[in-house]
């Protein structure tokens, strides 16, 4: 009798990963996948009740490895702000891991109910606003301003547009940074005349 090999929802979601990780979100689906693994679609399908479903699975994994280059980035002890390391880390992402990325913060996010970014942005608010000294709503837009060209030099990186170096990216952030920041503090009022 042939012995039967066990396909483990871990083992899908794992090549699945690897599928978007190589290719790109667009080339998942259920023949690609199952090719992958080296088995007919049924497995996938036993596991999973669609492949939306198995997609919501390649996020979570995505945003999980995310998560821990913020947390290598923070923890590596190279004595800078919290939030520049930040930074520094989404455009490492997307250096590293550019598909991951593109699926994670490149994709249409027309329906998205819980985006990703909303957590993070309540979470360096108090950061800035200590470091910088800015009321709520000044920090705010710091942040959105800041994130707006760390998220530009990302995507640049993420699409090979232009190759990036460690240093680079460091003196570029902290560039962008005092800039914005000087105009906060030099110009009263500045973000209040432009609305």
């Amino acid at each position: 009798m042939a012995r039967t090999i066990s396909i483990h929802r871990q083992d899908i979601i794992d090549s699945a990963v690897e599928l978007v990780r190589e290719n790109g979100h667009e080339a998942l689906n259920a023949r690609a996948l199952a090719e992958r693994i080296g088995c007919s679609t049924q497995p996938i399908f036993s596991n999973f009740k669609s492949m939306d479903e198995v997609m919501d699975s390649v996020l979570e994994t995505a945003l999980e490895l995310y998560n821990g280059c913020v947390s290598d980035s923070i923890s590596s002890g190279k004595h800078e702000p919290v939030y520049k390391a930040h930074g520094r880390a989404y455009i490492r992402f997307a250096m590293e891991q550019p598909n991951l990325f593109k699926l994670l913060f490149m994709r249409d996010r027309t329906n998205d109910t819980n985006p990703v970014e909303q957590s993070t942005f309540m979470a360096v608010l108090p950061l800035i606003m200590k470091a910088t000294g800015l009321d709520e709503k000044q920090a705010s837009l710091f942040h959105f301003e800041m994130w707006a060209a760390v998220h530009g030099i990302a995507v640049m990186a993420a699409t090979s547009y232009y190759r990036l170096n460690d240093d680079l990216v460091s003196e570029t952030l902290t560039d962008i940074y005092q800039g914005i920041l000087y105009r906060f503090r030099n110009k009263e009022g500045s973000h209040e005349e432009r609305n």
